[in-house]
């Protein structure tokens, strides 16, 4: 398998001086007003004569409407990162016309992320420093981890989140991610809420429960800003207080699946997981604020781009396989599987665990799939091939 140089987003966290705070504010404020504009435009030109707008025109635009005395701001800050925001819109609608993702939205002042996105041609790295354009001194980067020894920069990306905390990320190829050697394990996961995953191999690994950690802080903080009158300052100091209870259950989380997923990558060649619908699932208003704090969509998200940087293989299968309902041991299939049964006695005389026995059938039938090209799904006819599930005879209750 061929293996070429990976491109890696470096993230570090900084500390902006009052003018360099205020010049990037500007700067995000005119990203969001151009990114609006030339949707709005796009958007007017297809209703109005179906007329698909492109990008070299909206940069034409982007060029008449500095001219004009209401926008003659845009001129103030550096153009790159107005460009940049042209391109995204671009990639949006290319997305949307694919049918990969819907209609693009406009951005919020106060629900949008504020960032700014810098190519070569407006920013200098040298030695380890970072200036960006219209900037007079470098950036104060707290760097937490080094860069790659002799990494240049193709890009810089700077962002503030809602808790005010100053981001830079520098995307860079990584020499040192290179394919791990191979090995001759493979692993069934089986993602839940009391165990965050079970393995097949019977290992189950616990779920911090990182909101629920901070539950009672953060609905005081809650309560606290509603109390506070609209428009003030106070309530701004008290959801920024918010946000920082957020973003630390965020960090929390990301570093807790980061750790997970790295184990398993360098552990197992092959890994097999569920399709989840976790968009679907958070519709349980019983389970929603454990299922997002779980991270399932976010786990799965780490592990395929990190099997792709490494040389393994992830394989998905079918949301709908009965893995739960299927005995590992005997290849019965039972009619129910209801929550509350956790363990049970197979009339075949084995002891089941309800995850590691989903987590053992998520193994078999992914590499089922993966050798002999069945069809991970239920027991139903399917264009595509049978059913794992059928390639077994099922054993009836006498």
């Amino acid at each position: 398998m061929s293996f070429g140089p990976v491109k890696r987003a470096f993230k570090y966290r900084f500390y902006p001086t009052a003018s360099q705070a205020a010049e990037l504010s500007r700067t995000f404020g005119c990203v969001r007003k151009v990114y609006n504009l030339a949707l709005q435009a796009r958007t007017e030109a297809w209703t109005l004569r179906r007329q698909r707008v492109s990008y070299n025109a909206t940069s034409a635009m982007l060029t008449e409407w500095k001219k004009t005395r209401d926008l003659a701001f845009l001129a103030e800050v550096s153009c790159v990162p107005l460009q940049q925001t042209l391109r995204h819109l671009q990639t949006a609608f290319t997305s949307f016309w694919g049918g990969r993702t819907r209609y693009p939205r406009f951005k919020s002042r106060k629900k949008s992320r504020a960032s700014a996105e810098y190519t070569c041609s407006a920013f200098r790295f040298r030695d380890g420093v970072v200036t960006l354009a219209k900037m007079t001194e470098p950036l104060d980067i707290v760097w937490s981890r080094p860069l790659p020894e002799g990494a240049a920069p193709s890009r810089v990306t700077v962002s503030r989140d809602a808790a005010g905390r100053w981001f830079v990320s520098l995307l860079c190829e990584d020499p040192g991610v290179t394919a791990l050697p191979t090995v001759g394990s493979a692993v069934g996961i089986d993602a839940g809420l009391d165990d965050l995953l079970t393995l097949s191999t019977g290992e189950k690994i616990s779920n911090p429960r990182h909101e629920r950690c901070e539950r009672k802080r953060l609905a005081k903080a809650q309560r606290a800003l509603c109390r506070k009158q609209k428009g003030s300052r106070n309530r701004d100091k008290a959801r920024v207080e918010v946000a920082r209870i957020h973003a630390r259950i965020s960090d929390r989380r990301q570093d807790y699946l980061h750790k997970i997923t790295t184990r398993l990558v360098r552990e197992n060649q092959t890994l097999v997981i569920e399709d989840l619908t976790v968009s679907n699932m958070v519709r349980n208003r019983r389970l929603a604020r454990a299922i997002s704090d779980a991270g399932w969509r976010q786990f799965r998200t780490m592990l395929e781009y990190k099997t792709a940087w490494y040389g393994r293989e992830v394989i998905i299968v079918d949301r709908w396989f009965p893995s739960s309902r299927l005995r590992s041991a005997c290849g019965e299939l039972a009619a129910a599987m209801p929550l509350s049964v956790r363990t049970w006695t197979c009339v075949c005389g084995a002891a089941h665990d309800r995850d590691v026995n989903a987590a053992r059938n998520i193994l078999t039938a992914g590499l089922a799939e993966s050798v002999c090209g069945a069809d991970v799904r239920p027991q139903r006819n399917t264009p595509g091939g049978q059913s794992v599930t059928k390639q077994k005879t099922l054993r009836r209750e006498p």
